[in-house]
């Protein structure tokens, strides 16, 4: 998931700490793929209207 798309959907930096409960600077701190733990929680927040990609993380986070 792409952090563009995230901030566009929720409408900033702002609106998306505050709808998913973390500070302003720790979305600020995201590169230009959101971190997946909070990728997971996006696809649900948004009902599935933005995907998590398991591509983007590949293979070997699984055992973490």
């Amino acid at each position: 998931m792409y952090k563009a798309s995230v901030l566009t959907y929720f409408g900033g930096t702002v609106r998306t700490a505050t709808a998913l409960g973390i500070s302003h600077s720790a979305v600020c701190q995201w590169l230009d793929v959101v971190p997946e733990k909070q990728a997971l929680r996006i696809e649900r927040l948004t009902s599935g209207k933005l995907k998590y990609e398991p591509s983007l993380y590949g293979q070997n986070n699984k055992s973490n």
